[in-house]
């Protein structure tokens, strides 16, 4: 039961699961614009996310040598390794325009994360604008970057989906902050922090009613992709509503973080 546990915790503090999360917002996307066979694509997502993830995560932490390299993070530090190196095998099979696009939400991610300005904070530091980049970046990755490399028509169907998925991926996000609230500096000002957990909870079923009400406004006519959708609101709604700062670390780390991949599974079923 222990070796379980451990490998568990491996794939979610290694990142896996969020990747696998990412790669199923891709897939979603690519079922949605009718965009077959791109692999490259998505498996540049896939690694790419542990690599940003890992680096987020443990950077800090290294730069300041407050942690040893004990044998779990020696662990992801080479799976960070051989994720990079599949990046980089990937990212030279996708179309110009996507490897210079992609490079910008590199850029994007560093930023996030290393302190570039003479106030030494990074941007994951700056008062209130934490949940805009990560939403941004999973838009970028998971919407953008898929259509530019099938050089799909940028109609208004795409920026439909743009501001679902931002929508989601924000909401998402409204209950980790919830879930971090006791724990979090006061100064990052995330949602919660400025508005209270009622009211962020009240937000965030405002933004799912929009996100499913946007499918009536596409041209593209999927019932399946909005039959499910609206099963995903659901879902994502229902854990919004008993997040609390007493939930256990798996409550985002795995099962909020598995709403994606539900919604792909069931696309796949559908």
């Amino acid at each position: 039961m222990k070796i379980f546990k451990k490998a568990f915790d491996f794939y979610l503090e290694g990142s896996i699961h969020v990747a696998l999360s990412c790669f199923a917002l891709v897939q979603i996307t690519q079922h949605y614009f009718s965009i077959s066979n791109d692999y490259p694509m998505a498996y540049f997502a896939f690694f790419g996310a542990i690599v940003g993830y890992n680096f987020v995560k443990y950077e800090a932490l290294a730069r300041a040598k407050k942690v040893q390299m004990k044998n779990k993070l020696k662990a992801i530090a080479i799976l960070s390794f051989l994720s990079l190196w599949a990046v980089g095998f990937y990212f030279f099979q996708l179309e110009r325009i996507t490897q210079i696009v992609s490079v910008g939400f590199f850029i994007l991610t560093l930023l996030y994360a290393l302190p570039f300005f003479s106030n030494r904070k990074n941007a994951r530091n700056w008062a209130g604008v934490k949940i805009y980049i990560v939403a941004l970046c999973w838009v970028g990755v998971t919407v953008v970057l898929p259509v530019l490399n099938a050089d799909v028509s940028l109609t208004s169907d795409f920026y439909i989906k743009c501001i679902q998925r931002f929508i989601l991926i924000f909401v998402l996000i409204l209950i980790f902050e919830i879930i971090d609230l006791a724990k979090d500096d006061p100064h990052l000002q995330t949602v919660p922090q400025q508005i209270g957990v009622n009211r962020t909870k009240k937000l965030g079923f405002l933004l799912l009613a929009l996100f499913f009400g946007l499918n009536f406004f596409s041209f593209i006519i999927d019932v399946n992709f909005e039959y499910s959708s609206f099963i995903i609101a659901t879902i994502t709604a229902l854990f919004l509503a008993f997040a609390n700062e007493k939930r256990s670390k798996y409550y985002t780390s795995f099962w909020v973080e598995s709403v994606p991949i539900l919604w792909w599974l069931m696309l796949l079923i559908l």
